[in-house]
């Protein structure tokens, strides 16, 4: 399986039945996280951001980069085998809404698709709360998924520990 299919595999586990936008959405996350993932090129010492050596734009990630996000259970928790969506991961090939996943994974991976998250890479759904979100603000809301952009380098927040009453 390549990289293409993973990515529409997984799209269509954790989100075949959202909009369009929140698809895609989803599939702007997995190249963010791949791109973050990539080592950073090396800076030319004295150069401009912006200029030849400089930082400004990073490689873009390849199919191999993208499947390694798409296969992470913790980004998408339908890789797990005791997720309830695991088993939509064995797509059916007859269903619009896999061709659909098909059609923005295609984009995705070969560098096509607008970014409409504004470079997140974290979600979850609107209908949970994991721990890691409780102290963030998410960047955007689409089609019933929440997306947060936090820091390279940055530990999601992780919540108190519970307190000890004594009764």
């Amino acid at each position: 399986m390549d990289a293409t299919e993973t990515l529409a595999r997984t799209l269509y586990a954790e989100a075949g039945r959202r909009p369009v936008r929140a698809i895609e959405a989803l599939a702007a996350l997995a190249v963010n996280r791949a791109r973050n993932a990539m080592p950073r090129p090396a800076r030319t010492p004295g150069a401009a951001p912006f200029a030849r050596g400089g930082h400004a734009r990073l490689p873009e990630p390849g199919p191999r980069e993208v499947e390694a996000v798409c296969r992470d259970p913790f980004l998408f928790p339908s890789h797990k085998p005791r997720h309830p969506n695991h088993a939509l991961l064995e797509a059916p090939h007859g269903d619009p809404a896999f061709a659909m996943c098909r059609r923005i994974a295609v984009r995705a991976v070969c560098g096509t698709l607008a970014d409409p998250t504004g470079g997140a890479t974290h979600w979850h759904p609107a209908e949970a709360l994991p721990g890691w979100a409780m102290a963030q603000v998410p960047v955007e809301e689409i089609g019933g998924l929440l997306f947060y952009r936090l820091e390279t380098g940055a530990r999601p927040a992780a919540p108190a520990a519970p307190a000890l009453v004594a009764v």
